[in-house]
Parts: structure tokens; C-alpha cells; sequence
């Protein structure tokens, strides 16, 4: 926070349900603590629980779940890829973000115009072999952790399921103010997440964690992937991704911040020639204009996460 403070920078906390993370109640317990500590320095999203899913009664505490959390000052609701790759039913069917069990949720949240933002499915790369993957983060992550890696458990719904159940679920809800998080998990082609911009204008999307299939992208067709920064300035969000779980140390996240900052500044805001630890060879800087760079690093996110007020 104090690196932050030194760069004139707000977080953005969102909760997730996570098996391994504190419960939504336990992680906004933090979130306050920091924001007493630090005053209108840091917004957050709430969550929901998927515990007891199935049950009568489930979708109305889900929305009193949702309804605490925004009394309490989230700017919005998260959903995570528990849905669409986890939640079962009793007969083992996969429960996916179109399923009707959702859909008093995602009614309340339309008709109140609460934000929902989603992380829905995982990078293309996740259901494809080793040698197909286009990054190697990607690769080296998979590699070590066999059990996540798709193309090894075609039990699981596919890629294609992830992202047809997303957009159906947008075409359900229109007025549904929804940010697909990680480039809509559609990282790997500008042209995809540009069909969906297109195709539902209530819809945004963020750079966390994927910033490095952009510039992967601009190795090739640099000017494609600066214009589609352009054509989309008033809809995309900057973000990191990073998560302090302890193991770094406070200097070792900082750190991590500053290096992010700075060397994704540089491709977005220079022309230079630069190199990504995820994938050899080199690409060049987009030299965004100066008002589209504000939009994205700052003015998108205050005004969709209500910085501002």
C-alpha cells in the first residue's frame, strides 16, 4: 500500500470463493481492516457461496448474501470458474453460468444495475496439449499441475461450453453491466473478444493476467492489437492478478507491483522494443494516445468501480 500511495495508486480487492481462501465474510473482514488503515484507497467486490447449492431456498441467501456485502460497500459481484468447472449436481452434471438455478441472481442484479464481473472458464491454452500452448506460463503451470490441465480430463466441460454458456448467459440478461474478466478468457484472439464487445454493448472486459497473449499477438499484427485498444478504450479495465497469499513478503508484492506497472506501461504507452518471459522473440510498444492510456489504467476503472465517489 505504501508503493502504491508513492504512484498515486487504488487497489481494486475482489473476493472469490475459493475452497483454499478465507470465506466471503472472513476475506471483506480484511478488506475492512485495510480501508480503516488506509481510507479510499482500496474498493472491493463481494461474492456469493455455492454451498448448499440445489437447495430450496438457495438462490434467496445467495441475494441476502450479495445484498451484505454490498450494505457493507462493495462496488459489485463476482463470479469465479467454480461455476462451469466445479458445481455439480447429485447426477455429477455440471452446473454452468446459463443454468436457470442462477438466473433469480442474475435478475436482481439487472434490475438493481449491480456490477457482476466474471472469470468464467480458463485460458484456451488450459484444453489444448503442451506443445500446442501458445505462452509458456501457460505451459510450465499445466505441466506441474496435471490435474488442472484440461486436455488431460475431457470429462470436464470443454472450452467452447465455458464460453457459449458465458454468452448465452449475456444474451439472457441485456441490461446485465458485466465485466469478463482476463480478456473474456478469450485471450488468445482479438477478433473473439472483439465479437462479443461488438455483439453486447453493456459488456466489459480487463487485462489481469493476460496481458502478455496481447503482446504475444502484436509480435504479428501490431497494428490490429493497438486499433483494438483504440476501438475499445472506454471499455477495457488494466489489472495485475496479484495476489499476496503471504509467501513474498510485503517488499517482495510490492515489488512484483512496480516491476507490472512500469514494463506493461511501456508496451501500451511506448514504442519500444521489448521481450515477455512468457514467450521468445521480441514486439513492439503500442504508443497508445495519452487519453486512451488515462481510459485504461485509470478513468475506466473509477467510473465502473465507482472510485470517483
Amino acid at each position: 500500500m505504501e508503493k502504491a500511495l508513492a504512484h498515486g495508486v487504488s487497489f481494486l480487492s475482489i473476493i472469490t470463493e475459493i475452497p483454499f481462501f478465507d470465506s466471503i465474510e472472513g476475506q471483506e473482514k480484511v478488506i475492512k481492516e485495510l480501508d480503516k488503515k488506509y481510507p479510499n484507497q482500496i474498493k472491493y467486490i463481494t461474492s456469493f457461496s455455492t454451498e448448499n447449492w440445489g437447495e430450496p431456498d438457495w438462490a434467496d441467501k445467495a441475494i441476502a448474501q450479495i445484498q451484505r456485502g454490498l450494505d457493507n460497500g462493495a462496488v459489485g459481484v463476482k463470479i469465479w470458474k467454480n461455476i462451469g468447472m466445479d458445481l455439480q449436481d447429485k447426477d455429477g452434471r455440471f452446473i454452468m453460468i446459463d443454468d436457470e438455478s442462477l438466473a433469480p441472481i442474475f435478475k436482481y442484479l439487472e434490475e438493481n444495475e449491480i456490477l457482476l464481473i466474471g472469470h468464467q472458464g480458463e485460458p484456451r491454452n488450459c484444453w489444448l496439449p503442451l506443445e500446442e500452448m501458445t505462452v509458456d506460463s501457460d505451459r510450465n503451470y499445466f505441466q506441474g499441475h496435471p490435474e488442472y490441465h484440461m486436455y488431460l480430463h475431457p470429462e470436464y466441460p470443454s472450452y467452447m461450453a465455458q464460453m457459449d454458456a458465458r454468452d448465452n448467459m449475456l444474451e439472457k440478461y441485456p441490461k446485465l453491466n458485466f465485466v469478463g474478466l482476463h480478456l473474456l478468457s478469450m485471450e488468445y484472439s482479438i477478433d473473439e473478444v472483439s465479437k462479443r464487445m461488438d455483439k453486447y454493448p453493456n459488456l466489459l472486459t480487463d487485462l489481469a493476467e493476460r496481458v502478455c497473449h496481447l503482446q504475444l499477438q502484436s509480435k504479428e499484427r501490431w497494428e490490429d492489437v493497438r486499433n483494438f485498444m483504440i476501438k475499445y478504450q472506454d471499455r477495457i479495465i488494466y489489472g495485475t492478478d496479484v495476489i499476496d497469499d503471504g509467501s513474498f513478503g510485503e517488499q517482495g508484492v510490492a515489488d512484483r507491483l512496480e516491476h507490472l506497472w512500469k514494463f506493461h506501461w511501456d508496451f501500451f504507452a511506448t514504442e519500444k522494443e521489448l521481450e515477455a518471459p512468457e514467450f521468445s522473440g521480441t514486439f513492439k510498444g503500442l504508443a497508445l494516445p495519452e487519453e486512451v492510456l488515462e481510459k485504461i489504467f485509470y478513468s475506466n476503472a473509477a467510473r465502473v468501480y465507482r472510485f470517483s465517489e
